[in-house]
């Protein structure tokens, strides 16, 4: 990878287009359009990473380059990802990087099989461990493995055709998936889901009808195996407490601090009582574990060490100074690369919308820093962490709802993680750190604490806010 400065000199001091970015423009077209794996190149089109399309069209060469000489390249797209290129390798600026400079990097063939890929991902990502750790005591073959019957049944069924004579890469599996997602995408109820089910089962051959799912509830248990799990945590109705840790045995009936009753009244289905409000948990420990065991995603976990601060602009949170400052401050954590710095968002919003009765829920989100521009912002990287129920707004009770999550980022930060690494095919411990909120002010005043009304709202000034208070108002 050459120098790519020209990406974004567009412009001589006189308004006109510079050689070198003509030049480059052309060199750009010529090695995209080059690209034979239909991923990155179909039907003579590729994606536009404008500053406009941003890698979410695609278009023929002849847009492409009018887009890119009109508007400009995308900020931060210094590597070409989107178009098959790889990071490329240098020595580090850390200690620890001198191994990931040892050879030159290859570009590894693109699986012919992803589903089948997808199941070795989900399952088995400790078999491919390094040789050298077959002399440890510990079991790494049977902690990697897991529930060995549900993955030979997944493999068994990424493996098996759908049918007798049907293509190659037409499996269950992969069927079953896209007949899912399916659903997802059009908000198909599950009775007209089950009834096209129904009527496939039905166009079948008889000898061929046993392999699919016989029911929605069938496909689900299927693909549960690749499913991350999530925890209920009863609420007070008032947002002041959690039943969380010992609080959350069942004999624990009402609110220590307002005395609200936990349960709805005279309502009890199947011998379990009923919440009056609840928290849902996603873990953040195994979306993050995924990240490494997913061989197309490891080696991007480790961007910033490569392509961090390569503009001068600051086009991603590793060329600021915050990101400089952590280091310095906290060498062992910034030693290894692979560590994850995540960010977290949060805010309120009315699901039913703004005709219906008020109703206030409240999603958490974390997003994974170590990944370059181009895929930090993908829906994929960012992970959903918390649903707080409403309908009221939490207001200061915040941190209650928060307590699993912090629980969580304080074990990732002081002990970490075993994680499998799939592109180096070793174990090492993760670590995480929270290193920013991204709210409006309101929800920075309930997460910090900090009060954001009077004459000290502003946490940089303080108290030489030049705030005043009218005369007469």
């Amino acid at each position: 990878m050459g120098d790519r400065g020209w990406m974004y000199h567009r412009l001589d001091d006189n308004g006109c287009y510079t050689d070198e970015f003509k030049i480059g423009v052309e060199s750009f077209l010529d090695y995209a359009f080059s690209q034979s794996n239909p991923e990155f190149c179909c039907r003579n089109r590729i994606k536009c990473h404008c500053s406009k399309c941003m890698n979410q069209e695609w278009h023929r060469r002849i847009t492409v380059q009018c887009h890119l000489t009109k508007k400009g390249f995308m900020n931060g797209y210094i590597v070409w990802l989107a178009h098959r290129e790889q990071p490329f390798r240098k020595r580090q600026r850390h200690q620890w990087g001198e191994s990931f400079s040892a050879a030159p990097f290859v570009m590894e063939e693109q699986c012919n099989d992803p589903i089948r890929d997808m199941v070795m991902d989900a399952n088995l990502h400790g078999m491919e461990y390094n040789m050298n750790e077959q002399a440890s005591d510990e079991p790494i073959f049977e902690e990697a493995m897991g529930d060995v019957k549900e993955f030979f049944d997944l493999l068994q069924a990424a493996d098996t055709p759908l049918y007798d004579g049907c293509d190659d890469g037409d499996t269950i599996l992969k069927w079953v998936s896209h007949f899912l997602n399916a659903k997802t995408l059009y908000n198909m109820s599950v009775a007209n889901w089950d009834y096209m089910l129904k009527c496939t089962r039905r166009w079948m051959k008889p000898e061929d009808q046993d392999r699919i799912p016989k029911d929605f509830y069938s496909a689900k248990k299927m693909m549960k195996r690749f499913s991350l799990g999530y925890k209920k945590y009863d609420v007070c109705v008032n947002n002041c407490f959690l039943y969380y840790g010992e609080y959350e045995n069942k004999n624990y009936i009402a609110c220590p601090i307002c005395g609200e009753p936990r349960y709805k009244q005279g309502h009890v289905q199947q011998n379990k009582h009923i919440p009056r409000k609840s928290l849902w948990y996603l873990p953040i420990t195994p979306k993050l574990k995924r990240l490494y065991m997913c061989r197309k995603t490891a080696e991007h976990m480790i961007w910033h060490l490569n392509c961090g601060g390569v503009s001068e602009k600051i086009m991603h949170p590793t060329g600021a100074e915050a990101w400089k400052h952590f280091d310095r401050t906290y060498p062992d954590f910034a030693s290894n690369p692979r560590n994850v710095r995540l960010g977290l968002c949060t805010d309120g919003f009315t699901p039913f919308g703004h005709t219906s009765a008020p109703y206030s829920c409240w999603p958490v989100f974390l997003t994974v820093y170590n990944l370059p521009p181009a895929m930090c912002m993908k829906p994929e990287s960012i992970f959903l962490s918390l649903i707080i129920q409403g309908p009221q707004s939490l207001g200061k009770n915040i941190d209650v709802m928060l307590r699993p999550l912090i629980d969580e980022l304080k074990e990732l930060w002081y002990n970490g993680v075993k994680t499998y690494d799939s592109f180096r095919h070793e174990h090492f411990i993760m670590r995480a750190a929270l290193m920013w909120t991204i709210t409006d002010f309101p929800i920075y005043g309930m997460l910090s604490g900090w009060s954001t009304h009077g004459r000290l709202s502003c946490p940089y000034c303080q108290e030489n806010s030049k705030a005043f208070h009218l005369p007469n108002g």
